[in-house]
């Protein structure tokens, strides 16, 4: 049995197999997902798993160098936002890395999600509590 924290199997191989500047989308019950995109679907019940919940997760074991979210998130949803910016400012003193936070319209977000190795939908009914995370080198 895996020693770390992240035991779930996608979500395991999606990190291991994860290489410099790939993307990963962390998203709300409701963000479209396109078709092509792998799919790692969480969501059991409204709410579960919350999507901060899920950043932690991921994070326990993946190194990012960036992070893209909708302009929209901090207006609509402004507590999630900040606890997502908490972890990322945790995430790069820990690791002692710049984190790039970047903000594009919610739409083009929509868009650039075409582009991630993998969608990993939570159960979280917040609107847009949508990340995607850009993958760095541990070196």
């Amino acid at each position: 049995m895996k020693k770390s924290a992240l035991i779930n199997a996608d979500l395991s191989h999606l990190i291991a197999t994860l290489g410099h500047t790939d993307e990963v989308t962390i998203c709300d019950a409701g963000l479209p997902i396109p078709g092509d995109t792998q799919r790692i679907d969480l969501a059991l019940i409204p709410g579960v798993p919350s999507f901060m919940d899920t950043i932690r997760a991921v994070l326990s074991e993946m190194q990012i160098e960036g992070v893209v979210m909708a302009e929209e998130f901090a207006e609509v949803s402004p507590t999630h936002h900040q606890a997502l910016l908490t972890l990322i400012d945790e995430e790069a003193r820990k690791t002692d890395k710049n984190i790039a936070v970047t903000y594009i319209p919610h739409e083009a977000f929509k868009a650039q999600t075409h582009r991630s190795k993998a969608v990993i939908r939570t159960g979280e009914c917040t609107p847009y509590a949508n990340v995607i995370f850009q993958s760095g080198v541990v070196f």
